[in-house]
């Protein structure tokens, strides 16, 4: 039963993968009827994620049976461990996947993420497809820099900013990737809060902003973050850096937040505009812990 469903999810999405796409999801939990297992696939790398302690060993067996390389990995956010081989040859150094024609640096040995948040697909298309030559977009929490790399694909001039200078360089190595010049680009190491009042004392605005940040995060003078109870201080923030006709993607992953609870507070830190929902990628059958908004600044009139 558990071999037919494993089997049966794999073959549901097998549309979704082309000579474009090579990295998605391929089973989701509960949507699939396998409570608590997921499995991404990374350029025919397979990474399958548990919320038990341990796979189960059906499980195991089936994976390892598919001739591929596979790694697991517990979901806990306080983990720190990269996954573990589980079969296939030994994945060490980073390598390229796939994603609407777009490529990203993956690495399994980097830590518990691997480098591209995939339940992300739609949002980067639509960063994407809403930046152009002559634009201005940052990137806030940006991680390796997915939708920075997106955005300048179109041509937009984007500020890429995060904590991490390793993450930072990972942006960089995802510009390289896709044949873009990174010194045509901004990267600002630091906390997005003080990076956004900066921002708004200097009177630089930007024509988009993606706001994704982690559910809880402390700054260095140790005030805490939390989405729930935050969330509308940054969209404010943002929203005064945001130019007239400007465009933010507010996103979070916080399954506490109440997705009539989250629009309240994007609405609050940014009145008066336009805010419209967005959907998961399809292929996420299960929980929509994802809320992302769209939102629109008004254009003087």
């Amino acid at each position: 039963m558990i071999k037919h469903k494993l089997q049966t999810a794999i073959e549901k999405r097998s549309h979704l993968i082309d000579e474009k796409t090579n990295a998605i999801r391929l089973i989701d939990g509960d949507g699939d009827g396998l409570p608590g297992v997921f499995l991404d696939t990374f350029a025919d790398r397979w990474l399958v994620s548990t919320r038990d302690d341990s796979l189960d060993p059906e499980i195991r067996t089936w994976l390892e049976a598919q001739a591929c390389t596979v790694y697991w990995k517990r979901l806990d956010q306080h983990e720190k461990d990269s996954p573990t081989q589980i079969a296939g040859s030994t994945e060490s150094t980073p390598f390229i996947a796939k994603e609407s024609g777009v490529n990203y640096q993956i690495h399994f040995q980097a830590g518990y993420s691997q480098g591209i948040f995939l339940d992300q697909r739609l949002n980067r298309q639509r960063v994407r497809a809403h930046s152009s030559a002559g634009h201005t977009v940052l990137n806030t929490f940006a991680y390796t820099g997915a939708f920075s790399v997106c955005a300048a694909l179109a041509g937009a001039t984007t500020t890429t900013l995060d904590l991490s200078q390793v993450y930072l360089n990972w942006a960089r190595d995802n510009f390289h990737a896709n044949a873009l010049d990174p010194e045509q680009h901004y990267f600002c190491k630091g906390d997005t809060f003080h990076w956004l009042k900066r921002f708004a004392r200097q009177g630089r605005q930007f024509n988009g902003i993606i706001l994704d940040p982690p559910t809880f995060s402390r700054d260095d003078k140790g005030k805490v973050f939390r989405v729930e109870k935050d969330y509308h201080h940054l969209v404010a923030l943002a929203h005064a850096c945001l130019a007239p006709g400007g465009w933010m993607l507010c996103c979070t992953n916080c399954r506490k937040l109440d997705p009539r609870d989250f629009a309240q507070m994007v609405n609050t830190g940014a009145p008066g505009g336009k805010i419209t929902p967005l959907a998961m990628p399809e292929e996420y059958h299960g929980e929509n812990y994802l809320k992302s908004l769209w939102v629109e600044k008004d254009s003087p009139h």
